[in-house]
């Protein structure tokens, strides 16, 4: 098995105060895409910001480690310049901040140029980040935004929520192919994405898919046959032999 990229050892986090995650273990091997399911206040969201290292999350014990090094203690922009990128769900807007300054600021000109169209937003370039975006339009951004900074670990919260029917497969599409580049100058991602639709396992390639119930792991399995039991039997695992190794 490669490398893990991101390995978590037994983590609990509380957010003012309240336990969101209990006991957290979990390792996904560079290369890989990694699916969590859950239902609303599982804790799914709580684990990506952590893992990013937002705000009002507080580790209380466990450990987080990126590339072979412990991350747990570093600022956001330390772990963003290791590598590590997110999609928010509900970004913030940032008034007096253009698409087009943003992008020249990170250093992407050209890639906005190239990429933009893709997801219909090449009419956007002079309008402040997220001001005014519909839901589709921020998320339709976000994924844009990892384009221009392609980090090595993509952290997805649920990137096909909100999104009309006519742009998620563009939305698909992109994160397949930000994920799928596997050349010398450009080796294939790392991601870890949270969905409630399971409209991405459409256009994207996942290799294993974990249920998260209650602040912790419930169990892992493939992806796809995963969400079919949700969706038939609710937020439980599949029978064991569709499960994948409990190392994972």
């Amino acid at each position: 098995m490669t490398a893990p990229i991101l390995e978590i050892r037994d983590l609990h986090v509380s957010a003012d105060g309240l336990p969101v995650l209990h006991g957290v273990t979990l390792s996904i091997p560079t290369g890989e895409t990694h699916v969590l399911f859950g239902p609303n206040g599982s804790g799914k969201s709580s684990l990506l910001a952590t893992i990013m290292g937002l705000a009002p999350y507080q580790i209380t014990s466990g450990e987080i480690w990126l590339k072979g090094r412990r991350i747990d203690a570093l600022p956001v922009d330390q772990r963003a310049q290791m590598g590590l990128g997110m999609s928010f769900q509900r970004p913030p807007p940032l008034e007096g901040v253009t698409v087009e300054a943003f992008t020249a600021a990170i250093g992407a000109t050209a890639l906005l140029e190239t990429e933009a169209p893709a997801l219909d937003f090449g009419a956007f370039a002079e309008r402040d980040v997220n001001v005014g975006f519909s839901g589709g339009e921020i998320k339709r951004w976000e994924i844009l935004k990892l384009f221009l900074r392609r980090p090595d670990l993509c952290l997805f919260d649920e990137p096909e929520s909100g999104v009309d029917l006519e742009h998620i497969a563009a939305v698909g599409k992109a994160i397949d192919r930000l994920l799928g580049a596997n050349t010398p100058a450009d080796p294939q991602r790392t991601a870890l994405v949270i969905t409630h639709t399971g409209f991405i396992l459409d256009y994207i390639h996942a290799d294993v898919g974990h249920l998260m119930v209650d602040g912790r792991i419930a169990g892992s399995a493939d992806p796809r046959i995963l969400f079919r039991h949700i969706k038939a039997h609710g937020y439980s695992m599949p029978p064991r032999d569709t499960s994948v190794p409990s190392s994972i």
